[in-house]
């Protein structure tokens, strides 16, 4: 296996906002607390340390405890668990959807970032202990974006009527949406993937994703967390009546977007006046501001001592959107950094003056590593063809051009052949003449015969370069989909199970695990050998 990097500004892949959150966060130093490094972490662990309550760590241990309580092989998860109830013990974070099947590619790679960010940062420093976390965006209801995952060329899609957070979506049907899946690894009957499906499983999607998220990565000691919980939510009860009463996101939201804009910065997300939802199985609707209270369409109207009662006593059912969900992973966890990609840590710069409002810390934010997976069978088409890998960045009309160019000139560059030709030609009308002047017609024919035969040669050439070509063609093809699939970054689309012809994951991620560096902040293009 071989690494390359190559400076993402010089890929044409990323936008300028996603260049400078990775090489020049000063850029940004207006809205954010401070600047991502491996030397910023103490004094950020010291600002932490003060800000989070003992309380917090008991009642998010406690949480964790429970959830882990159905598993079996969770030896690691459970020591980084048992750590988190010391006042020295921080976490690094990522998060994401609950996409079937772990969904893109950059699912795992988020997961293998907060691992070694991890592991690198306790290696450095006996004082404190770091644990990865991933956080499991339960509450989310948008469906669509997780119910189906490509493999191989074919959608495998979870076809569902059921509505509200996806996470307490029952598992109807579920079955045969895996056995689709299983059914690409038939010929391996002992491989690992039938492990990894037996895990897929539980009461809900939540559930399922927990036990096969941990499945995946039970020997890493990640710690999965599930912010769907009464007792998490409950910590979250200032911030929420807060929210009810002022509107205090929307308001430092708004006052943000003004400067971001102006700093020519990208607006990634609105804000809306109330940045909650109202969640119970089967309902995710959102708060709505009116003259007298508050609405929540199909559910009700409540004047605000009402809504701020059912605060009190059913906090669970009070989610947060894409505004405050930020603050309420930070709210409980002893959270140091959040890991995310360009889209997610873009939108992390209009958050400060949430963060601010309710006396939180803002994490330090980082980029994950980004990567293309050059396989075996891709490598040999790229050594076949003579491609560099900087070729790989071009689009598909560029490189067949260029190919073209450079390896039909030679071999169906007829010049010098029809110089020799012409020469020969009259060398042999000479010698028929001087031999029987008479003979004009003999030698002429000859000619014809000798030119018919040159021409022959010479379209045969032509015949197999434009054969050789659409060989190569298809390959540039084949390459550049399986590379940048529909012209995306491969990453984005496709799933780690692409990957695993044999079945066993757990190799695959190792590998990635090997490459992944939390350090490291170009574009890797791996290439197995």
């Amino acid at each position: 296996m071989q690494v390359f990097n190559f400076n993402r500004s010089d890929l044409n892949l990323f936008s300028a906002q996603h260049i400078n959150l990775v090489y020049n966060q000063a850029f940004y130093k207006a809205y954010i607390h401070r600047e991502f490094s491996i030397s910023n972490f103490v004094s950020q662990e010291n600002e932490k340390e003060l800000n989070y309550l003992e309380s917090k760590r008991k009642v998010l241990v406690s949480t964790l405890e429970k959830q882990y309580s159905t598993l079996n092989d969770k030896v690691k998860s459970a020591e980084n668990i048992e750590r988190l109830k010391l006042n020295n013990t921080f976490t690094v974070t990522t998060g994401h959807q609950l996409s079937l099947f772990t969904g893109p590619l950059y699912f795992i790679l988020k997961i293998i970032h907060v691992i070694k960010l991890a592991e690198r940062l306790n290696s450095e420093n006996s004082d404190r202990y770091i644990v990865p976390v991933f956080w499991m965006a339960t509450e989310d209801h948008d469906f669509q974006e997780i119910q189906s995952v490509n493999l191989y060329g074919k959608e495998i899609k979870w076809d569902s009527s059921q509505k509200g957070p996806v996470g307490k979506f029952d598992l109807n049907e579920f079955e045969d949406v895996k056995s689709q899946v299983v059914a690409f690894f038939g010929n391996h009957v002992d491989a690992e993937i039938h492990q990894l499906m037996e895990a897929y499983d539980g009461d809900n999607l939540a559930e399922a994703t927990f036990k096969f998220v941990h499945e995946l990565f039970k020997d890493y000691g990640l710690v999965i967390v599930d912010g769907d919980q009464c007792d998490l939510k409950r910590l979250f009860i200032p911030t929420i009546e807060k929210e009810l009463k002022e509107q205090f996101s929307y308001k430092a939201v708004s006052t943000t977007n003004q400067t971001l804009e102006n700093d020519g910065g990208k607006i990634q997300v609105l804000a809306r006046e109330i940045n909650l939802f109202y969640i119970e199985k089967g309902v995710r609707q959102r708060i709505e501001k009116t003259d007298v209270g508050f609405e929540i369409e199909g559910v009700g109207s409540y004047s605000e001592s009402e809504l701020l009662e059912k605060v009190q006593l059913n906090p669970e059912c009070f989610s947060p959107n894409v505004v405050l969900r930020p603050l309420y992973q930070e709210t409980i966890l002893p959270n140091l950094a959040y890991v995310g990609g360009g889209g997610e840590i873009s939108y992390w710069l209009q958050l400060k003056r949430v963060f601010d409002a309710v006396n939180v810390v803002y994490p330090m934010i980082c980029i994950r590593n980004s990567m293309m997976w050059v396989e075996k069978s891709v490598a040999k088409k790229i050594n076949k063809i003579e491609l560099s890998l900087e070729d790989l960045f071009k689009g598909v009309d560029v490189l067949k051009r260029e190919f073209i160019e450079n390896h039909s000139g030679k071999a169906l560059n007829f010049k010098e052949i029809d110089e020799v030709t012409t020469r020969l030609s009259k060398q042999i009308e000479d010698s028929i003449l001087l031999t029987e002047p008479n003979m004009q017609g003999y030698a002429t024919a000859e000619k014809v015969k000798l030119n018919k035969q040159i021409e022959g040669v010479k379209s045969k050439l032509i015949k197999l370069s434009k054969a050789n070509h659409e060989q190569s063609m298809k390959f540039i093809e084949q390459i550049r989909e399986r590379l940048f699939p529909d012209g995306g970054l491969q990453e984005r689309s496709s799933n780690i199970l692409s990957f695993c012809p044999d079945g066993n994951v757990s190799k695959r991620i190792k590998m990635l695990y090997e490459v992944v560096d939390p350090e490291q902040k170009d574009f890797l293009v791996v290439r197995e050998n």
